[in-house]
């Protein structure tokens, strides 16, 4: 019996890690013939996207979380070109694979992108990697073990007005590194509107006066992030 092709892009800025991800699925028992196309950052991402005219180029997507970004398009992550791919390849199989184990990070990506499968790259070994494929590309939901324990977490306080989307993004932005005076370029907030929601954060945390690291260690320690 012939072999099903499945169609990959494969974007990650470590091109280690494409290999590896390529190496484990080619030598898949389930009968599919692996061919995959990579890029290594958004700029190249976006390019190749743009480039295709076939809805059904690709049968699944695999995208890192933290890349390069293309600024003149706005694009900042995998998380922006998760979207684009949604609408450029509307029946591929979106999949996230990230570093990040972030609760807020994760409960985000899983409820604004709603990919096919969100797995946390410490959780996965080459056998889970495989399972993942299979039940994925068999039409059904996976997500790895960090990230349904923080989907847990998450939905558990989720009524908690302080946990609404804006204020759960300032988070994990700030936990990422990124800094106040750049959270407009990731956030469609004013300055004005940040400042008034961290001022809001310190108070929940009972951080007021503090630092945006204050604001991040505090949110590590009630496992926020």
């Amino acid at each position: 019996m012939s072999s099903k092709k499945v169609n990959i892009f494969m974007i990650d800025d470590h091109p280690s890690m494409i290999e590896g991800y390529k190496s484990i699925l080619s030598y898949n028992d389930l009968g599919y013939e692996i061919n995959v196309t990579s890029a290594f950052d958004c700029e190249s991402a976006y390019k190749r996207m743009m480039k295709s005219e076939d809805l059904y180029e690709f049968d699944m997507v695999f995208l890192d979380l933290s890349l390069p970004p293309y600024e003149e398009k706005n694009i900042n992550s995998g998380q922006d070109l998760a979207i684009l791919a949604k609408k450029k390849f509307p029946f591929a199989k979106i999949v996230i694979l990230t570093s990040h184990a972030e609760a807020f990070i994760l409960y985000d990506i899983q409820t604004n992108i709603e990919p096919d499968g969100l797995l946390v790259k410490s959780d996965f070994t080459a056998e889970e990697f495989l399972r993942a494929f299979e039940v994925i590309i068999n039409k059904e939901k996976y997500v790895s073990k960090t990230v349904k324990e923080s989907i847990q977490e998450m939905l558990e306080v989720k009524n908690n007005v302080f946990l609404d989307e804006n204020n759960r993004t300032i988070i994990s932005l700030l936990a990422q590194g990124v800094l106040s005076k750049n959270l407009p370029n990731y956030i469609n907030l004013a300055q004005s509107s940040i400042d008034k929601r961290k001022a809001q954060i310190k108070d929940y945390f009972c951080v007021k006066g503090g630092t945006d690291e204050d604001i991040v260690r505090e949110a590590k320690k009630q496992g926020f992030v």
